[in-house]
């Protein structure tokens, strides 16, 4: 990645210096190219806002007819197609066990295109702002994810201690081979009613949530040298082709496709420092 210029750069050289994506434990923040994207299916709220004015970006929600606005809102685990006509996109990821989904900001309880021009502008300012100190070489450790975003904090989703506790453990290990069993004995709970709970609770099931976040896990790795079998594994994949398949429903794109799009990338991840 190109460092950011005085005099803001010009063309593509503009477009590649402005790409960088923040990965906090629970939220994460992209300014990148979002490629020739198939239907996508993320684990948690999603919002893409266009970087400019026009054109706006176009999402398509199923099978649904297609739809356009600067600001676009999906819930968790809605299958979806998005384009951008901008090189760029903006695109934020809010974990979905992590906030009380009743008491998001009034725009982020819709599907579809939004208008919500003060957040829009709010999102282009908090990525002038990332942008400048990832110039800088700075890190993210100072920033508030939420107040830069939103202005404010978003109020958290109140979770049975004992679920709270097996997702601890997956977020802190997404790769581990922890099955539905092992979490319930682990809270002394039986297995019926570990699943039950934990989809009371999180509003998904148990495999939907740790198969999400074994895919999330893959952003931490997208600039390593590594072979995509070495990911594969490093995830907690068996193997490379369930790695593909699995990484491809979640995102639309191949892992190939996602690793080489980000090789102009600044990382800021909040577990692993500050990479380009």
């Amino acid at each position: 990645m190109q460092r950011t210029r005085t005099a803001p750069p010009s063309g593509s050289d503009a477009r590649q210096g402005e790409r960088l994506m923040w990965l906090a434990p629970q939220r994460v923040f992209y300014a990148g190219l979002l490629g020739a994207a198939a239907e996508r299916t993320m684990g948690g709220h999603g919002v893409y806002v266009s970087p400019t004015g026009a054109p706006p970006n176009r999402i398509r929600i199923g099978g649904g007819a297609w739809q356009s606005g600067e600001l676009i809102v999906v819930p968790p685990h809605v299958p979806h197609h998005v384009e951008s006509a901008c090189p760029l996109i903006f695109n934020l990821l809010i974990e979905s066990e992590s906030v009380d989904p009743g008491r998001l900001p009034a725009f982020m309880q819709h599907c579809g295109p939004v208008n919500a021009p003060a957040f829009v502008q709010r999102v282009r300012d908090a990525h002038a702002h990332l942008l400048a100190a990832s110039g800088r070489m700075l890190s993210f450790d100072g920033f508030d994810f939420d107040a830069l975003f939103f202005g404010q904090a978003l109020v958290p989703r109140a979770l049975d201690a004992r679920i709270r506790k097996v997702i601890d453990a997956i977020n802190a290990d997404p790769a581990a081979a922890m099955s539905a069993e092992d979490c319930a004995a682990s809270v002394n709970l039986s297995f019926s009613r570990f699943l039950h709970l934990f989809k009371q609770e999180t509003g998904m099931a148990f495999r939907a949530f740790r198969a999400w976040k074994r895919a999330r896990s893959l952003l931490r790795y997208v600039q390593q040298s590594a072979t995509l079998t070495d990911i594969a594994l490093d995830t907690g994949y068996p193997d490379s082709t369930h790695f593909s398949h699995s990484i491809r429903q979640v995102y639309g794109l191949k892992p190939s496709d996602i690793v080489a799009g980000s090789r102009r990338l600044a990382l800021h991840d909040a577990a692993g420092g500050f990479r380009q």
